[in-house]
C-alpha cells in the first residue's frame, strides 16, 4: 500500500521570510546539517516504508532538478579519470546504498500558488500512476510524527482527507474539530486570538477525489478554498495523537534551531532506522 502512495512535496515557492539564502537556492534546498531540508523530510518518509517522491517545484526548480539528476554522486565520493585520453566517471565509497526511491520533479510554475502545484503535479503523473490515496506535505517543515499510525488513521476513517493537528503558535492555519474528531472548519492563519489550540501541521493524506477540490486556477491556494470546502462536506479529519516534535522553517532563525538541533545530536526528525 505505501509503495503506491506518492508523496506530493510542495516545493515551488519563493521563501521571501528566509532571503538570506533564498536569494541563491530555493528554500527546500536550505541545508540543515550538509543536506537539503527537502532530503530530511524525504528520508524521514521513507523511513516509514514510502518511496515515490513527487516534488512540485517553480522557483529556481532547476536546483532541485540537478541536486536529485547527481544524488549518488552528491552523496559519495566521486573519481574523474582522463588516464586513457578520454573522461570516465563513477561514484563510490558510500557507506550505505543509495536509497530505493523514485524522485519526480515536476516544475509547476513560478507563480502558481499550492492548491493548483498538487493539481498540476498530480495531471502529470496519473499518465504513468494509478494511486488510490497521496500524501502532501510542505518543503520546509520538519517533525517526529509516527506515519504509519496517521497514514493507518486515514486509512480506517475514510475521509477523503486526513491533516496532522498539531500545537506550536498560531501563525498557521487554526482546525475547529468536532467530538468525532472531524474537522469543522478550516481558518488559514487567523488574526484573533481565540484559535491557539491545533493548527495545520502539514502532514496531509489524502483520497484520490481529493483532486476533484483542486483547480487549473493558478491561485488556487491548497489552504483556501480546496481544504475549506473539505472541512465544510465533513470530509476532512484532523490525527491529532502527535505531542511531539514539529518545526516549520520560515525565518533563519527557525533555520538556525533545526541547526542547532542537528549539531547537538539532538534532531527528532532523525530516526534510527534512517
Amino acid at each position: 500500500m505505501k509503495k503506491d502512495t506518492p508523496i506530493f512535496i510542495l516545493a515551488g515557492g519563493f521563501g521571501t521570510r528566509i532571503s538570506e539564502e533564498t536569494h541563491l537556492k530555493p528554500k527546500p534546498m536550505i541545508e540543515i546539517g550538509g543536506n537539503p531540508i527537502l532530503l530530511h523530510i524525504m528520508k524521514y518518509y521513507y523511513s516509514f516504508g514510502f518511496n515515490d517522491f513527487v516534488i512540485c517545484a517553480g522557483y529556481k526548480a532547476w536546483e532541485i532538478k540537478d541536486y536529485f539528476l547527481n544524488y549518488p554522486r552528491k552523496t559519495r565520493h566521486v573519481e574523474i579519470d582522463y588516464r586513457e585520453g578520454q573522461k570516465v566517471t563513477r561514484s563510490f565509497g558510500c557507506e550505505k546504498e543509495v536509497e530505493k526511491w523514485r524522485v519526480r520533479v515536476v516544475d509547476t510554475g513560478l507563480e502558481t500558488m499550492t492548491g493548483a502545484r498538487i493539481k498540476k503535479a498530480i495531471d502529470v503523473i496519473s499518465e504513468d500512476t494509478e494511486f488510490e490515496n497521496f500524501a502532501v506535505t510542505y518543503g520546509d517543515g520538519l517533525c517526529d510524527v509516527n506515519l504509519d499510525d496517521e497514514f493507518q488513521f486515514h486509512l480506517e476513517h475514510q475521509k477523503v482527507g486526513t491533516v496532522l493537528g498539531t500545537s506550536p503558535a498560531n501563525r498557521f492555519g487554526v482546525l475547529d474539530i468536532n467530538d468525532i474528531g472531524s474537522v469543522s472548519s478550516f481558518m488559514e492563519k487567523p488574526k484573533s486570538e481565540e484559535h491557539t489550540d491545533l493548527i495545520n501541521g502539514g502532514f496531509f493524506f489524502f483520497k484520490r477525489k481529493f483532486h476533484e477540490y483542486l483547480s487549473d486556477d493558478l491561485n488556487c491556494v491548497l489552504e483556501r478554498k480546496p481544504l475549506e470546502s473539505l472541512a465544510r462536506d465533513g470530509q476532512l479529519i484532523a490525527y491529532t495523537k502527535h505531542k511531539g516534535f514539529w518545526q516549520c522553517m520560515d525565518t533563519l532563525r527557525d533555520k538556525n534551531h533545526l541547526q542547532k538541533l542537528w549539531d547537538e545530536g539532538n534532531a527528532p526528525w532523525v530516526q534510527k532506522r534512517f
